[in-house]
């Protein structure tokens, strides 16, 4: 079985189950403060989730493309990856639990042929604190459905689980409970940590078994094996998430008025279930690579486990990233992207592949996965110099990095962990190249002190990283929508005085202000920034009308009429948002995913520019408040 095969066959099943397959979101969300990332595949349903009207109907499917940066470490591992896809179906409040289970049985069992017998689910068990009540629907469903395949589908006892997993192996316990620690999914987690107005509700989630004599559990994992064990023997294949509540102001959970299906599988995963192989580096799409780095290195993968998934992981990485046009950078999504080349450069060297390997490996990636990822093929000239370009200056980074190496033990004969760290963050020298220049420089490296600055480091950069925001709003609060709004009547105003040349570049827009980065080559005068406040203003004394429209992506992109930036970014059908004064006259029409006021007269104060600046080679910064009177 290969990868693009299964893809191609979920959705096949489930437009046969009426679901419209729609495109993927790009790596980089749009309005999420919550992530730098596209981690999951709900984050680009989450509205729809909340009751918006997804513009192709109550079912949709599709293979979302998502990167994890805090897998980056755990990658070496036979599981772990940074970039994955994620199969997904969602029903917004159209069908839930009996044709969800069903279906997704269908399609594991019988579509992609994985074995029923090692087929194992689990529910929730009930969180009594937040009165969110045990799941005893969904197991009686696994049990009709397995009992016509003919294997056992007893339930775990309940409280009891974890105990009798391993006798379940024996006994016929397939379906097991848990809390909600394993069987509860919310973007933030367990019902405890989810802030208000954040969708959740419990899960059934499925695994396979790899290992049914259970040699691969040891007593370090705990008594007995189950499911949800660490050991190895078992891995989570997907699971099928029942979207049911909200959390309210009170901390309360109450329903939402829709019940939703949010089913996610790992496309990875699966292929590795369908072809009973644990190790997901061996399915096809991971395994051209490793195939290539045999071929380069006159080095075989079972000998080089690390080396060879961290290196086959990172270009993957890195090529969708480039090709969702994130660049290699010092600061946030960028600063990912210069990490994974810059760990693969380092193990590229370490089975001794000299220079230049990395873009024979990424234009692997782009063959792979070119049927269905075009734009790969589209941007690989994009994608390939972005790569070499960062090859050669780590290179550089790394012969100055080994100079401060060596006067740091000329100097004192050691390397403190604090040492280690500065030729890090600094350096990017990778902890293991420090321990083994140390080594064999027969000297000790204090990695707990090292260690200690990288937990300090992680923590500041995840709170900075909460703070940062793509596509420009910190939240959805009233005070954001309002100068959100006004952004659009900004850059209307800026194409007509400046010229059709002036597209957005980037924005952050607080409760407090707007920054605004614009494609604008030199200086705004003084007049020109007073003529633009004028502009704005003239419009918002007029008041009128916040209008949504949804059309097809390659109608809007041919529309003179609409502007808009980063077009790549959006699925097959957009949102045009138009701005129409009381006295008729348009003043913006714009292509926009966030949330706008539906009237100008919601938007308090007046608008004043505060500073205008450059950003970058061919950008420029425009700050700017609404003052209050």
């Amino acid at each position: 079985m290969q990868g693009n095969q299964i893809r191609q066959k979920f959705f096949d099943h489930m437009q046969a189950h009426k679901h419209a397959i729609v495109p993927a979101a790009a790596l980089v969300p749009e309005n999420d403060p919550t992530t730098l990332f596209t981690g999951s595949g709900m984050q680009p349903m989450l509205p729809y989730l909340l009751g918006e009207v997804h513009p192709k109907g109550v079912r949709v499917a599709d293979s979302q493309r998502c990167f994890r940066a805090e897998d980056i470490e755990e990658v070496g591992d036979s599981s772990h990856t940074t970039f994955f896809e994620m199969l997904g179906n969602w029903s917004f409040g159209d069908y839930f639990k009996e044709e969800q289970i069903e279906w997704v049985f269908d399609f594991m069992i019988n579509e992609v042929g994985i074995d029923v017998e090692r087929f194992y689910v689990t529910a929730f068990g009930g969180d009594e604190k937040n009165g969110l009540p045990q799941d005893e629907e969904t197991p009686q469903i696994w049990q009709r459905l397995f009992a016509e395949k003919n294997v056992s589908h007893q339930v775990a006892s309940m409280g009891s689980a974890i105990e009798a997993a391993n006798r379940g192996v024996r006994t016929g316990e397939r379906i097991f409970y848990y809390d909600a620690k394993e069987n509860w999914w919310s973007r933030a987690g367990v019902p405890d940590n989810m802030p208000v107005g954040e969708p959740g509700g419990p899960d059934s989630e499925m695994f396979f078994d790899f290992d049914p004599t259970g040699s691969t559990h040891t007593a370090e994992f705990g008594t007995h094996c189950h499911p949800a064990c660490d050991c190895g023997r078992f891995m989570e294949i997907g699971n099928n998430v029942f979207m049911e509540y909200i959390k309210t102001a009170e901390g309360r959970f109450e329903y939402l008025e829709n019940k939703n299906i949010d089913f996610g599988g790992g496309l990875e995963r699966i292929l590795a279930a369908a072809n009973d192989d644990g190790d997901v580096y061996k399915g096809d799409l991971l395994w051209n690579v490793v195939e290539q780095i045999e071929l380069l290195s006159g080095k075989k993968y079972a000998d080089n486990l690390e080396a060879f998934r961290i290196i086959t992981d990172h270009i993957r990485g890195a090529v969708f990233m480039i090709g969702d046009d994130v660049l290699p950078g010092n600061s946030e999504q960028g600063y990912f992207v210069r990490r994974l080349l810059r760990r693969a450069v380092r193990y590229a060297d370490v089975l001794d592949i000299g220079p230049g390997t990395l873009v024979k490996l990424a234009h692997t990636v782009i063959t792979t996965y070119s049927e269905h990822y075009q734009h790969l093929t589209v941007k690989e000239q994009q994608i390939t110099t972005a790569i070499e370009t960062e090859e050669q200056q780590f290179r550089k980074t790394l012969r100055k990095g080994l100079q401060v190496f060596q006067s740091l033990v000329e100097r004192s004969g050691t390397i403190t962990g604090e040492d280690a760290f500065q030729l890090f963050t600094t350096h990017g020298f990778p902890y293991e190249l420090t321990e083994e220049l140390a080594t064999e420089a027969g000297i000790l490296v204090d990695k707990t002190e090292f260690m200690e600055h990288l937990t300090k480091h992680q923590e500041l950069s995840r709170t900075g990283a909460a703070q940062k925001f793509k596509g420009g709003l910190a939240d959805n609060s009233e005070l954001v929508v309002q100068y959100h709004t006004v952004t659009h009547l900004m850059l209307a105003a800026m194409r007509e005085l400046l010229g059709e040349h002036v597209h957005q570049a980037g924005s952050n827009i607080t409760g407090e202000r707007l920054r605004f980065d614009f494609t604008h080559s030199e200086k705004v005068p003084v007049e020109t920034l007073q003529q633009i406040e004028e502009w704005v203003n003239n419009a918002l004394k007029t008041g009128g009308v916040v209008n949504t429209e949804t059309m097809d992506k390659s109608v809007a992109e041919n529309d003179s009429s609409i502007e808009g930036s980063f077009w790549d970014r959006y699925p097959d059908e957009v949102k045009v948002y138009t701005i129409t004064g009381s006295d008729g006259q348009v003043y913006s029409r714009e292509l926009c995913g966030g949330p706008h006021v539906e009237d100008l007269s919601e938007i308090n104060g007046v608008f004043k520019v505060k500073k205008e600046e450059s950003s970058s080679a061919g950008v420029r910064r425009i700050k700017a408040v609404l003052v209050t009177e």
